[in-house]
């Protein structure tokens, strides 16, 4: 008894109509190209976030920002009311100041850095002064000695004085080491008015890096 089966060229493709799937109709090539399209989009899209969630490590700085570069703007006063008297800002969003001395001050130029600081200058001494109730608006002084070098400096920014950092009194060093950082001379809030009149009279860190860069 003969088992096979043999098919005719009929059978073959009647098989393969029903099996294999239809060509796109002409009718139906757009809405394919438009599926093609949506689905190479989204590769797309997806490639993006994928790039933002995991940056190529070529990207990435060499060390991660500070809390300075992160947290606040940095602006320059350069020879503030003397030659060589540079100090720095770094203002909040929400206005708040930290200002202290820029590492081109003069008085980091002493042969042993500062050696002392005093905040009792004139009539104030302004290392007591404690925020309480409404903040008076005030200009801030202090002093550094260094050997027989004195130096006498007005904070370059007018506001409500919020703190003094009083440790530079018993760690003038501070000044030598971190003048940036825990070496801030103060904290103010300025007005608004007073801070956009003082903004135009101050430089950009990068503003400031070519003033100091090319002298």
């Amino acid at each position: 008894m003969n088992n096979n089966i043999d098919f005719t060229e009929s059978d073959s493709a009647e098989l393969e109509e029903h099996i294999l799937p239809n060509s796109p109709t002409h009718d139906q090539e757009p809405q394919v190209q438009q599926l093609n399209q949506v689905v190479s989009q989204r590769e797309d899209d997806d490639e993006e976030v994928h790039k933002l969630l995991v940056p190529s490590s070529h990207d990435l700085p060499l060390s991660p920002p500070s809390s300075v570069q992160t947290n606040f703007i940095s602006y320059f006063a350069a020879d503030f009311m003397k030659p060589g008297h540079d100090q720095y800002v770094y203002r909040h969003a929400n206005g708040l100041c930290v200002i202290g001395l820029a590492p081109t001050h003069v008085a980091f130029k002493d042969e042993g850095g500062i050696t002392a600081v005093d905040f009792n200058v004139g009539k104030s001494d302004r290392s007591g002064m404690k925020v309480t109730g409404k903040r008076k608006k005030v200009a801030f002084l202090y002093s550094s000695l260094e050997n027989s070098s004195s130096f006498l400096d007005k904070c370059c920014v007018k506001g409500s004085l919020l703190e003094v950092n009083d440790r530079l009194i018993k760690q003038p060093g501070l000044l030598n080491s971190s003048a940036d950082r825990e070496g801030y001379i103060a904290i103010l809030m300025p007005k608004l008015a007073d801070w956009l009149k003082i903004k135009d009279s101050l430089l950009s860190i990068e503003d400031y890096k070519k003033l100091r860069e090319g002298r």
